[in-house]
């Protein structure tokens, strides 16, 4: 007569339930089995996916400067404010009524490296330096009265020496600041191009009158993706390149001179979540429907800090660990082969064979 089985407790029965939906709806990753980010037949996304892809592409989220990208700073209105002191290599815009008429004066002089103006060779030289504008004009009249009577001189600034140090390129540094030289610098780190107009004009203020820029990012440097390749065996090599927020799967293989020879077809994106908040994105490639297809389903546009992996082919990375396994015997079979060829040729012909 067989016996019939136990039967299991029910509070048992409803533990393991219960493990079962926690197990279940516990997060990205499973806890038991590492996940296979490549399905052996990955399926045909919905064409309703909000996935963006080569003929449904989505314009890249507003960009913000981080290090380290290059940015292109210009002054359109960089004032000193008053009384501001004439520095060296200034542009000075100096008139002059009741000198000579055939050796007028009204024109633009840089201050020199002395610290002095050039009106001439019949005027002389004037040392301007460390003047304000009105102190400027009484010894530039003091110095005209020695040959010329009743005259009036007009001094105003046309360019600050100080202005040099802005204009130009700018590089965000580890810090996150950009350097303004006699200025200071500004923090620039995560702000838009036109946030960061407006921070480094505040910071102008500090030394000019309602200081005017424009900035624009000459070289984006800090938002790029990556394509992972697998090497049979030797290990994987990566290539980092910038985001133009143009990049599909296709644009991205072309970049690397496209599959390596140890290369298998099985390629999918791996997308962070944002913030770290969330699941990451895993994205199946159908490598051939693409190629050969024109299959636009799985061609998806690449966004920044993507990995694009390019998995190997499984026979190559057996064939190349088998090599390397193998090898340290071969070395040891052949050196114990030369030995005994050797010993049989001193055995057969004695020493002096060699």
């Amino acid at each position: 007569m067989m016996k019939s089985s136990p039967r299991i407790p029910l509070e048992f029965g409803k533990a393991i339930a219960l493990c079962a939906f926690l197990l279940s709806t516990s997060g990205c990753t499973a806890l038991l089995a590492p996940r296979e980010p490549f399905p052996a037949t990955p399926a045909e996304p919905p064409i309703e996916s909000l996935v963006p892809r080569e003929l449904d592409k989505v314009a890249m989220p507003i960009y913000r400067i981080e290090a380290p990208d290059i940015l292109l700073i210009e002054g359109v209105k960089l004032v000193p404010k008053s009384p501001h002191k004439i520095e060296t290599f200034d542009a000075i815009l100096v008139r002059v009524e009741g000198e000579f008429p055939e050796q007028p004066i009204d024109d633009a002089y840089n201050v020199d490296a002395d610290g002095t103006v050039n009106l001439g060779p019949t005027y002389g030289r004037v040392k301007v330096v460390n003047l304000t504008m009105d102190e400027a004009e009484n010894e530039i009249r003091s110095q005209l009265a020695q040959i010329l009577s009743d005259v009036e001189v007009s001094v105003s600034l046309l360019q600050s020496a100080g202005a040099q140090q802005i204009t130009g390129q700018h590089l965000v540094g580890p810090d996150g600041r950009v350097q303004l030289g006699t200025y200071g610098s500004v923090f620039l780190s995560g702000k838009t191009i036109e946030e960061a107009r407006a921070a480094i004009e505040e910071q102008l203020s500090k030394k000019l009158e309602e200081p005017e820029v424009f900035v624009d990012i000459l070289a984006y440097n800090s938002k790029v993706y990556y394509i992972v390749t697998q090497g049979g065996g030797f290990g994987d090599d990566v290539a980092r390149l910038p985001i133009t927020g143009n990049e599909t799967v296709l644009d991205a293989v072309a970049n690397v001179s496209g599959i390596s020879q140890v290369s298998s077809r099985k390629l999918w994106i791996a997308r962070p979540a944002p913030n770290g908040v969330g699941c990451e994105q895993i994205l199946p490639v159908d490598w051939k429907s693409i190629t050969q297809g024109a299959s636009t389903a799985t061609n998806y546009q690449l966004m920044a800090g993507d990995r694009l992996y390019i998995a190997e082919a499984p026979y190559l990375k057996f064939s190349t660990i088998l090599a390397r396994t193998l090898r340290p015997f071969e070395s040891v079979f052949g050196g114990l082969s030369l030995a005994t060829s050797a010993l049989n040729r001193i055995s057969r012909f004695g020493l002096n064979t060699f």
